[in-house]
């Protein structure tokens, strides 16, 4: 539960809260259904020692201290007496407010409930329900008879260190989604196994992608020769487009001394995200976190022009973060990623045609990659913040008028920025709905500063330029998993690490399949010839299984006619294509980077 007291919720009468918003009320439902669990709980271990349950999106959870692991048995139990508990009476969710001493009294047995209350300013409040006493601010249904009994359920069970803090206990998270009705509840449910389903770590093993090797190195991913083509391909794109869009590309060391990172404020501000130091003559060298201050150092390699400007500097620089072991999480969460980074150093003038050239940009690279709802979210200076208000003003403006140019729908974060300049964030959709936070578009009027970076301007006085970071796809392997994901390993025929597996009917059909696939090689194509020694339909089901997009069946037809007979991993067959129409289509499909699954392989009526 939230402890604070101030803006606290009494309960609504039942005509206030018929009067609330559909969102509104299933808050309070999910709130409603934390305390319920907990007082479950307490029902099946007596001796728990609840911590936290706040209402969550999508659903709630609950932190407790227990004398053993749950069990999925435990889970089911304690959703029925859930279930029992709501529907034995309508119990109306009982508000009243204490004195510390008092609170503490009620609270004697409870070690986590004492630790928030002796940090807890003024007049504490607590909410019963069936009996159970929880600290809490609301708010609340009126009572349980608001829940549907049949539209909540238990999910999972995970550890968590109480207040996150790793020297402290940890403890059992029970995580819950609660839903208004049963029949959202039912299509919940269903969306969770399509997640599952598409979970990036089960598909990437299934194709043989990638692994990660916890005994040697957490958050550290090894790429599978199909991964590393996989990868190759986007990255290969991506130093074209980027090339194509008048970046130059950087190489930059992967450590730099101690006096760089206490020059740029990481030593400062980030350093509980840093592996520990490295002793090498006489110093501490760091992993590098972040590429930019290499950045600033090879634009301070000698005095700049404004006929320089502007600079736009692009690097798949792999940088090293030490992220807590507990939020780990296949390719979404790693300690080691290649961040798809770039600085653009620019004149004022300059400053709001390069915002809305990199948006236009960042638009471009996403739609290639089958990504259409882009929403941008722009955050506003902070009420402490470095630079002048001048340069904070122009800033958000060109942000601002970059999107609308753009047409790129946009939400103000007013005072959500970071000390050191505005932003916009962009947030992708995927195939099922779930939003990723993927690019940035950064100012940075602090790097300059501690850096004292400058350009000569035609006037002959130097002056500051303006500092942009801006990471496209973000981290390439956090990339990967929401591509993995979106695609359910699906991968459109431009991205597929094998777009085409021959496959001869029989020992005959051998050298014209090994003519087709050195043709198809030559033209750039990705090719896996699958020999006659098995039957075709196994041939078949392994092409599927390892989602190849086109399977070409060669008999005795396609050999004395030159054409072929295609199969598409959705079943979909076209015959007697002849090959070298089959080859220009292919090419221009992929040239066209055409991601829809109904129009991609240009054969309409196959």
């Amino acid at each position: 539960m939230n402890t604070h007291t101030t803006d606290t919720h009494p309960p609504l009468a039942p005509k206030e809260y018929e009067a609330l918003s559909e969102d509104n009320k299933l808050y309070r439902i999910r709130h409603t259904l934390a305390h319920v669990m907990a007082r479950a709980v307490l029902e099946h271990f007596p001796d728990a020692q609840c911590a936290i349950g706040p209402p969550i999106k999508n659903g709630f959870y609950y932190d407790f201290l227990l004398s053993r692991p749950l069990t999925q048995d435990d889970l089911a139990r304690i959703e029925e007496s859930m279930k029992n508990i709501i529907k034995k009476g309508t119990h109306t969710l009982i508000y009243e407010t204490h004195e510390r001493e008092q609170a503490l009294t009620i609270f004697s047995k409870q070690q986590f409930k004492k630790e928030l209350i002796e940090n807890i300013q003024g007049t504490i409040s607590t909410y019963t329900v069936d009996g159970f006493v929880d600290l809490c601010k609301g708010p609340h249904v009126p009572h349980t008879g608001y829940i549907d009994p049949k539209g909540f359920a238990l999910l999972s069970v995970a550890g968590a260190y109480w207040k996150g803090d790793e020297n402290k206990p940890m403890l059992q998270r029970i995580y819950a989604t609660a839903w208004a009705t049963r029949k959202d509840l039912v299509r919940h449910l269903e969306w969770l196994k399509e997640i599952k389903k598409r979970d990036h770590r089960k598909i990437g093993a299934e194709l043989d992608l990638f692994s990660i090797h916890e005994e040697a190195g957490a958050g550290l991913i090894y790429w599978h020769p199909l991964g590393a083509r996989l990868r190759t391909i986007v990255e290969d794109y991506w130093r074209t487009q980027h090339y194509a869009s008048g970046y130059e590309l950087v190489y930059t060391p992967h450590i730099g001394k101690k006096w760089l990172w206490e020059k740029s404020g990481h030593l400062e501000f980030y350093k509980e995200n840093m592996f520990p130091p490295m002793e090498m003559d006489a110093t501490d060298y760091y992993a590098k976190p972040m590429n930019c201050p290499f950045h600033i150092m090879i634009y301070k390699n000698k005095l700049r022009s404004y006929r320089d400007l502007p600079l736009r500097w692009g690097e798949l620089g792999t940088v090293y973060r030490y992220e807590r072991s507990g939020v780990l999480h296949g390719l979404l969460r790693v300690r080691g990623f290649t961040q798809d980074d770039a600085h653009l150093f620019c004149t004022p003038a300059q400053m709001a045609s390069e915002i809305e050239r990199v948006l236009r940009f960042s638009l471009s690279m996403w739609k290639d990659f089958g990504f259409n709802d882009i929403q941008a979210y722009l955050a506003t200076k902070p009420p402490k913040a470095v630079g002048k208000e001048e340069d904070w003003e122009q800033a958000t403006i060109a942000l601002k008028k970059a999107a609308q140019e753009c047409e790129v729908p946009l939400v103000i974060d007013e005072g959500g920025g970071a000390f050191y300049g505005p932003k916009i964030d962009l947030k992708i959709k995927d195939s099922i709905g779930r939003e990723w936070q993927m690019s940035t578009i950064q100012f940075d009027f602090n790097l300059p500063e501690r850096f004292d970076m400058h350009f000569v301007d035609s006037d002959g006085v130097k002056k500051r330029p303006y500092m942009i970071h801006r990471a496209l796809l973000g981290s390439i392997e956090r990339f990967f998993g929401v591509l993995i994901e979106h695609y359910a390993g699906k991968f459109p025929l431009w991205l597929a690490p094998i777009q085409i597996a021959l496959l001869p009917l029989a020992s005959d059909h051998q050298e014209l399949a090994t003519e087709y696939r050195n043709h198809l090689e030559e033209k750039g194509l990705r090719v896996s010839l699958l020999s006659s020694d098995e039957r075709v339909g196994a041939r078949i089901r392994t092409a599927q299984k390892k989602q190849i997009p086109l399977m070409l069946v060669l008999g005795d037809d396609e050999k004395k006619s030159r054409t072929v007979s295609i199969r598409t991993r959705g079943g979909r067959q076209v015959s007697a294509i002849p090959f070298e129409t089959f080859v220009t289509t292919i090419v221009q499909t992929c040239r066209r980077r055409n991601n829809n699954e109904d129009t991609m392989w240009g054969f309409d009526n196959a």
